[in-house]
């Protein structure tokens, strides 16, 4: 059973049967705003973030309390221009849509100054940005020359388990991979990036990371700005660890490094010492941010403490639009935000170290330009409808994160291959509720694909505001908890499976990885028509289920390794 938390609309009800039927709030965590950015980064004062639990983030308000003493700034003088990812224009015939991408490699400039060897799709670093509409057929042929097996991941979207990128469908150097489903998501923000066995963070911190635009025809979304470049706008934003030379690293090892620095990267530009600069052409300017650093935690909010209108969470739409202060991102997750922008501003991004060490500090990344000299109409009253799950007959289970050494495991299982990794079983139609319990003292990024998840606790605690809406990736601290709900709909398949994992690319790598093999029931058939004939994968891939079944399905499986309070 559910119940509504916000009255249905016409714009938001969802004949199709699809998988979510709105979004909420995301964590607001008003701290304030921290002092100005531009050669102000606290990178002792940030840096001992990770891995210090529950008590250091509930202490974490007094930390960015103490950053907001400065001064309140004007926006910052830009530099240079705000560079915009390019829009990959489809070709459409008979139906279906279709995008092509090269992973290829190529040289660019992380730290100024400094050649690094880096990868992109269609170009040296990152990827142009694709657009979806909401039930269009997609059609993706997406080439490897890369010189290793990669795999491509359309990050949040529900796609059939063969389509999700996972690491059974990893192809070779020289292949191309091409598959196509149908767009069952609603308006939001998703991301592709490689997800191949223990590749993963080498390949995303080189440049391999792009941000996906699904579109829809709600009421909802033709209030809202979607100008692509204008006054809808991509802030794609990495932390990244090179050395002096311009090494990009990706291992402990290589963060460890006395040559070893963290720069800050926004749309691919590096900002340590620069602040990007955008003429808002529009009065109203929509933002869409994806944090694709491999591990850091990236807090949005504006230099002079004002508001921002967040308005989506990783998973489309809130049940309004809401004004916060800081929007926090962890590693691989997303949220849109308006500004009405009658004066000029600042956004500041306040990095915090998310694995054994990372990048820390206070950035003026982005001084805004008003220019615009339209009175935009009021937001709407409602974007979307949520039903919030009632979890009283929801299957329960819980998923325990928790280490041996350097060996990153989920319930007693490091999946570090598909052979070896644990496997969660159930079927289409199914609604679950897991806890996902974090037994050790590092930060985690609880990331799940195939189907959104609600949440329902937060470290005991009932979520709040923008916390309300729908998730794909979300933080558990050390030594805490998340509980989830969610219904597996659409795909079913007995052979391909979806991931759920750590976040943390580097914590993926190490083992913190599981399968989920969703299947048909008696009553329930698979909803997807798309013709999967052409994807086609040539790599180390297709593991059977039954290999895969090496740990639990069970309900309360619990992993009994220790947990100590270091990485390795």
């Amino acid at each position: 059973m559910t119940h509504t938390s916000e009255p249905a609309s016409e714009a938001s009800s969802d004949s199709k049967g699809n998988h979510r039927k709105s979004t909420a709030e995301k964590r607001e965590h008003s701290k304030g705003s921290a002092a100005r950015g531009k050669g102000v980064h606290r990178r002792k004062f940030l840096g001992g973030m990770a891995g210090a639990g529950i008590a250091a983030v509930a202490a974490a308000g007094g930390a960015f309390s103490l950053l907001n003493d400065a001064a309140k700034n004007k926006a910052s003088a830009a530099d240079t221009t705000l560079t915009i990812p390019d829009l990959l224009e489809g070709t459409t015939s008979d139906g279906t849509t279709t995008f092509t991408l090269e992973a290829k490699t190529g040289t660019h400039e992380v730290i100024s100054g400094v050649t690094s060897t880096t990868m992109g799709y269609n170009q040296d670093f990152l990827g142009p940005t694709m657009k979806w509409t909401n039930g269009d057929v997609v059609l993706l042929n997406i080439t490897n020359d890369i010189g290793e097996d990669t795999t491509v991941h359309f990050h949040g979207a529900h796609v059939p388990a063969k389509m999700d990128g996972g690491p059974q469908v990893a192809f070779a150097d020289g292949e191309t991979w091409s598959p196509t489903f149908t767009v069952k998501d609603p308006a939001t923000t998703l991301w592709y990036h490689p997800h191949a066995l223990g590749t993963t963070a080498k390949q995303a911190v080189h440049g391999l990371a792009g941000m996906i635009i699904v579109e829809d025809s709600t009421d909802a979304s033709a209030a809202l700005p979607s100008d692509y470049g204008v006054d809808d706008i991509p802030l794609i934003f990495q932390s990244l660890a090179v050395d002096t030379a311009g090494d990009i690293k990706y291992d402990a090892a290589g963060y460890r490094l006395s040559t070893t620095t963290f720069p800050f990267l926004v749309n691919g530009t590096n900002v340590d010492s620069t602040t990007l600069g955008f003429t808002a052409t529009k009065t109203r300017t929509r933002f869409r941010a994806l944090n694709a650093s491999p591990s850091d935690i990236i807090v949005i909010q504006r230099s002079d403490g004002g508001t921002l209108t967040q308005i989506s969470t990783d998973q489309g739409y809130l049940t309004e639009a809401t004004e916060v202060t800081t929007i926090r991102l962890v590693a691989g997750a997303r949220a849109e935000f308006t500004m009405d922008l009658t004066a000029d501003a600042t956004l500041q991004a306040v990095i915090t170290t998310g694995w054994i060490r990372g990048g820390s500090g206070t950035y003026d990344f982005l001084a805004i330009t008003a220019s615009g000299s339209d009175t935009p109409d009021d937001l709407p009253s409602t974007l979307n409808t949520i039903d919030r799950y009632d979890t009283s007959d929801f299957t329960a289970r819980t998923i325990t994160l928790s280490q041996n050494g350097a060996t990153m495991l989920i319930n007693g299982s490091a999946g570090t291959t598909m052979a070896a990794m644990a496997m969660i079983s159930t079927t289409v139609g199914s609604k679950e509720i897991w806890t996902i319990q974090n037994s050790t003292q590092l930060e985690h990024s609880f990331h799940l694909h195939d189907v959104p998840y609600q949440l329902i606790a937060i470290n005991g605690e009932d979520p709040t505001g923008v916390q309300l809406g729908w998730y794909d990736t979300y933080e558990v601290v050390g030594g805490g908890s998340i509980k989830i709900a969610m219904e597996f709909t659409d795909f079913s398949d007995d052979t391909y499976m979806y991931m759920l994992h750590c976040h943390l690319l580097q914590h993926e790598d190490e083992g913190m990885m599981a399968s989920l093999m969703v299947t048909g029931d008696s009553t329930s058939t698979s909803t997807d028509t798309s013709d999967d004939s052409t994807a086609t994968a040539s790599a180390s891939a297709s593991a059977s289920a039954s290999a895969s079944a090496t740990a639990t399905d069970d309900s309360t499986a619990t992993a009994t390794a220790s947990a100590s309070a270091t990485d390795d």
